[in-house]
């Protein structure tokens, strides 16, 4: 896959996307909103790719926001319906990939950023990393998902702290407020989330899509229906047949 403002690169059934834009702290402006679209859809249909990276190019920045400037030649009925297909195509999609991506946050993560990177599922954070929404020093809200995402993450008290103050926080904060998973030296971050990644990519795909419908579901009145049917469907998979002989024979799985 090529795209002008995207990385991608395969490897041991990880795939690592890029964001590209480094003199702009890797903004998201539309070309690259409409770029990870494409990207997403084509790895959720590679039977190759197990588990997906995200992070930013350079060492300053993942994505330091949205592309403020294209803003200003948009009115609320046309910002609106951009704002609802940016949800659908890119933070929606990634949020229900039927498999994992992994946040590496390596430095600014501010704004669509942030936003972005609560969409993933796994979130790894650098020493150097700084997260916020700021949006309300533009006179908006968080408009990609950062309202909803944050709250069920964190609670809504340290959301609407975050988001009212549209303070900076530093990697350590961010850990103990439950926001990241884990944080690590500048230097080790690719390093541990691929770590993650082959260690995911060695468990039963077919377990882990229906894992994720069934967490993202955990916040609706359907959670537990849905995981009890993602339960019930898999005992009729390849991969459950080939787990539970690989645990009666004391091997490995071969998924």
């Amino acid at each position: 896959m090529y795209f002008e403002n995207l990385l991608v690169t395969k490897e041991n059934k990880i795939a690592l996307v890029t964001i590209n834009r480094p003199q702009q702290l890797n903004a998201l402006n539309s070309q690259t909103l409409e770029e990870l679209s494409a990207c997403f859809s084509a790895l959720d249909t590679d039977n190759e790719i197990r588990v997906v990276i995200i992070t930013g190019s350079g060492n300053k920045s993942f994505v330091a926001g949205a592309d403020i400037k294209e803003f200003l030649s948009l009115d609320s009925d046309r910002i609106e319906d951009f704002a609802k297909n940016v949800h659908e195509t890119v933070f929606n999609k990634i949020e229900n990939l039927s498999k994992p991506v992994i946040a590496a946050i390596n430095g600014f993560a501010l704004g669509g950023g942030l936003e972005l990177s609560l969409a993933c599922h796994i979130r790894i954070a650098s020493e150097n990393a700084k997260l916020g929404l700021p949006e309300v020093t533009l006179g908006l809200i968080p408009g990609y998902g950062g309202t909803q995402r944050l709250s069920k993450l964190i609670g809504k008290g340290n959301a609407g702290q975050i988001i009212f103050t549209a303070e900076m926080i530093p990697s350590g904060k961010a850990l103990r407020l439950g926001l990241v998973n884990e944080v690590v030296t500048p230097e080790n971050l690719l390093g541990r989330a691929k770590e993650i990644a082959v260690r995911i990519s060695e468990n039963s795909s077919t377990a882990i899509t229906q894992a994720i419908k069934a967490i993202n579901a955990s916040e609706t009145p359907e959670g537990f229906s849905t995981e009890i049917k993602s339960f019930a469907q898999l005992f009729g998979t390849p991969d459950f047949k080939e787990g539970v002989s690989a645990f009666i024979e004391k091997r490995k799985p071969n998924f």
